[in-house]
């Protein structure tokens, strides 16, 4: 599925109007249905926005592929947490895999 394909799912699937994701978006509802019907380029800044407005990651909006839901709420919790909390989290995470090698020995 394409960009504006999906785009507009995602739009339908909240039941949105193209009149509030204008709004959000900062153009006009015409504007929106350019986007929409791909006559026009949908920018990285406005992808940024969507995928805000969505509550999706840009691989989803733009290659049609979605996390798993663990993988998300992962990823988002991840964000959030300061250097030296991340760091401790990726050497469990290669700690975890080291074992799983081990035990596939």
């Amino acid at each position: 599925m394409k960009i504006n394909e999906k785009m507009k799912e995602l739009r339908m699937q909240l039941h949105l109007s193209q009149d509030y994701v204008a709004k959000y978006l900062g153009v006009n509802r015409s504007t929106v249905t350019q986007m929409e019907n791909g006559n026009r380029k949908i920018l990285a800044e406005e992808v940024s926005k969507l995928c805000t407005l969505f509550g999706v990651s840009a691989d989803t909006l733009i290659y049609d592929t979605e996390l798993s839901q663990p993988a998300n709420v992962f990823a988002r919790s991840f964000d959030n947490l300061d250097d030296t909390d991340k760091a401790e989290i990726m050497n469990l995470i290669r700690f975890k895999e080291q074992m799983k090698a081990q035990r596939s020995k």
